[in-house]
Order: structure tokens, then C-alpha cells, then sequence
């Protein structure tokens, strides 16, 4: 990866590029009949969500670390005709359009210059706000929306990884993030910053999300399996990076379901290149099953404890485990609130919600140095700074 534009081989080498969301008018979609399908918990206040990413945004700035927004990366690509016409259809497929909606839809947003364009997909298209005749328009209320608004944008993380020089675009599962990866895969394959850029995974493939993804350290990923991401996922994404040489051992890792814990980073996120910070209450159980391969076939190993398993990849005696909160009960409080979900900005540096009270102090006795940001509008979704935030480059831990 030297000298690359982008790349990344591990959780916390130097952060170079991110590539983050500001939440804009796709939030201000969200009501209470539709918060719950669109996956949120509430309804943020748009201008203060919107003054808590600009904050981390400079955070992030001010630690040298380039930023890039979604919404530009988007509006840039639709500068390429191919581009348009994907996107177009991608939006215009849903079943419930019918065939004279569908059409009106198409030469509606066909007209539309780039920026318009990438607005109305990423905050979607009510019924009042287009005149198509037919039947389907005539039996919705006016509210309805014709193409659903993607306020989960604003997580950045789940839709691409970067593993190593390649890019994984995801597979999501959940209907209303489906056309998240649609538009991150028109980012990577059209926008010039991207040109040449090896992609590893796509949006068809069986379901992986990128919040189940950790670089432990460099040819080591560990994916979450669980509500998001399914066994068939892991395999296949073990397949494709091993072929590429991007990793010698998967660690399949299974999740215990409960409410916030939809992904590995929910648990589980990197502190240093042998710290990791664990929500307590499920540590002890966390196992994992090594996956690697002899060239032709996948060779799975019986399930060990996750940080067991974890330090073998890595050729480590032990990963340092940190833990949320100071008791169960404080724990499952601040796993609530994202304590786990911290993004490394560098080894022993990462950026944390402030209101993770008890979690920062622990990292804070543990050696980690802990940048604390607002996020009590932004945490509506159930996400901290590494769901916020999809890194594109890093500083390699190996030469």
C-alpha cells in the first residue's frame, strides 16, 4: 500500500482518508410511522445532528486525517452518463411502482442535473412532490413515498471496507439499506478518485456488512455473524480475499442477538494493534472459527474464544481486553450508547461518544488516549464514530 491512494490493513494504523456522511434532509424524513421500517429508534433533531458531524468532521480534520463526504463522491459520479442511467434504475425498480409510475420516474429523474439527482436518492421522492397520472399514485396518500429516503447514509461504515488495496462493497440486509450499496458501488466504480480500484466484494452477493468486519491486524479479519451478516456471507467473502492474497484467516464469529448488538463493532471495536474494547456482558461467551485455506479448499477450525483465536491470527501471546462500564448494569447502559463503537484514529488514540462516561475512563487507565465527541442526536440510529465513519486509508502496519 505504499504510496496509495487508498488502503487499509488493520483497525488502528494512522487514519489518512475517511469517508463520512453529513446527515441532511433524508433525516428529516423520518417520522414516527416510518422511524422504526427506516431502523431508527428516534427522531433526531436534524441541526444539531448536523452540528455534531460537523464537529467530528473537524475532529478528524485536526488529527491530519483528509475527509470525504458521500453526498459529493455521489453528485461527482452522476457526472458520467452510465452512472445516471444505474443509478436511475436501481431506484426505479421497487415492485410497488408499476409500470406507468415506473416510467414517469425514470424520465423525471433522468432530467434531473447530478446534485438533484443524488438528492433525490439519497432522500427520496413523496408522492406530492411529483404529477405522474395512473392508478398507483391515485391510491397512495400524499406522503407515501415513491423511493424510500436512506437515512442510515449516515453510517458509512457498513455499506464499503477496505481490506487492504481492495474495496469490499457490501451486502445489506435489511430492505430499508438495500439501495445504500447500489450508490456506494456507483461511488467505486465511476468517480475518479476510485479509477483502477480492485473490488473484492459487490451489493449481490450473499449479506455482509461492514460493521461485521474487523482488521485485527494485517491478514486477519474477524466478521460478525449474526443478525446482518449470514454464514454464507462470511464463506464467500473468505473466499474472494483469500484468492486475492488480502488475508489468511477469517475468524467467523458468532453473535448472541440482543437489542444494539446487530454487529461485531457493536461488541467489539480496536484500541491498539493488541487492545481491544469488549462489551463484558458477552465477552466470555464470544467464540470464533478460524477459516483458512491451502489454496483450494476452506479448512474451518473448531470454535475457540474469540480472544484466544484472535490473538493465535495475529501470532500474539494475548490481546489486552478492556472492558465498557464498571459493572453489568453500567455496561449495558454504555453498550447502549455506542462506549464500544470507538474509531482509532491511531495505536492507543480513538475518538469515543463523551457520554460514555465510565468506558472512556477505563480506556483512559488502560494507556488509550480518548478524543470525545457529541452525539446525542447522532446516536438516534444506534451508531458511534466507527459506524460514522468508512476508512479508505491507513498507514500500513506492515511495510
Amino acid at each position: 500500500m505504499a504510496g496509495s491512494t487508498y488502503g487499509v490493513d488493520s483497525e488502528v494504523g494512522r487514519l489518512r482518508t475517511v469517508m463520512l456522511h453529513r446527515p441532511g434532509n433524508e433525516l428529516r424524513r423520518l417520522t414516527p410511522r416510518n422511524n422504526d421500517k427506516l431502523l431508527f429508534d428516534g427522531i433526531p433533531w436534524v441541526g444539531r445532528a448536523q452540528d455534531e458531524h460537523d464537529a467530528f468532521a473537524q475532529t478528524l480534520r485536526d488529527r491530519d486525517v483528509e475527509v470525504l463526504y458521500l453526498g459529493e463522491l455521489l453528485t461527482e459520479s452522476l457526472d458520467h452518463p452510465e452512472a445516471r442511467h444505474q443509478a436511475v434504475a436501481g431506484a426505479t425498480e421497487d415492485l410497488r411502482l408499476g409500470d406507468t409510475l415506473r416510467d414517469y420516474l425514470r424520465a423525471y429523474l433522468g432530467d434531473l442535473d447530478p446534485g438533484a439527482l443524488a438528492e433525490a436518492l439519497m432522500a427520496g421522492v413523496r408522492n406530492d412532490e411529483v404529477h405522474s397520472g395512473g392508478l398507483v399514485t391515485s391510491l397512495l396518500a400524499h406522503e407515501d413515498f415513491l423511493i424510500d429516503p436512506l437515512p442510515n447514509l449516515l453510517f458509512t461504515r457498513d455499506s464499503s471496507v477496505w481490506i487492504r488495496d481492495s474495496v469490499a462493497v457490501t451486502s445489506l440486509a435489511m430492505p430499508a439499506r438495500m439501495r445504500e450499496t447500489q450508490l456506494t458501488e456507483l461511488i467505486y466504480t465511476f468517480h475518479p478518485r476510485f479509477a483502477g480500484a480492485d473490488k473484492v466484494y459487490d451489493h449481490q452477493l450473499e449479506h455482509v456488512e461492514g460493521g461485521d468486519v474487523l482488521a485485527l491486524g494485517p491478514g486477519v479479519l474477524a466478521v460478525g455473524v449474526g443478525e446482518r451478516t449470514t454464514p454464507a456471507g462470511v464463506e464467500r467473502l473468505a473466499r474472494r480475499v483469500f484468492a486475492k492474497g488480502l488475508a489468511h484467516t477469517v475468524l467467523a464469529v458468532p453473535i448472541a442477538q440482543q437489542r444494539a448488538t446487530m454487529h461485531l463493532d457493536t461488541v467489539c471495536t480496536m484500541v491498539d494493534t493488541d487492545a481491544v474494547l469488549m462489551y463484558p456482558n458477552m465477552a466470555e461467551e464470544m467464540r470464533a472459527l478460524a477459516v483458512t485455506t491451502d489454496g483450494e479448499e476452506l479448512h474451518i477450525a473448531a470454535p475457540e474464544p474469540f480472544l484466544v483465536a484472535a490473538a493465535k491470527a495475529l501470532g500474539i501471546d494475548t490481546l489486552r481486553r478492556i472492558d465498557t462500564g464498571l459493572d453489568p448494569v453500567t455496561a449495558e447502559r454504555e453498550q447502549w450508547d455506542d462506549g464500544n463503537n470507538t474509531l482509532a484514529v491511531a495505536p492507543r488514540v480513538c475518538i469515543a461518544y463523551e457520554r460514555t462516561v465510565e468506558t472512556n475512563a477505563r480506556l483512559e487507565e488502560s494507556g488509550i488516549e480518548v478524543v470525545r465527541i457529541s452525539g446525542s442526536e447522532l446516536g438516534s440510529g444506534r451508531g458511534g464514530p466507527r459506524c460514522m465513519s468508512c476508512p479508505v486509508l491507513r498507514a500500513p502496519l506492515t511495510p
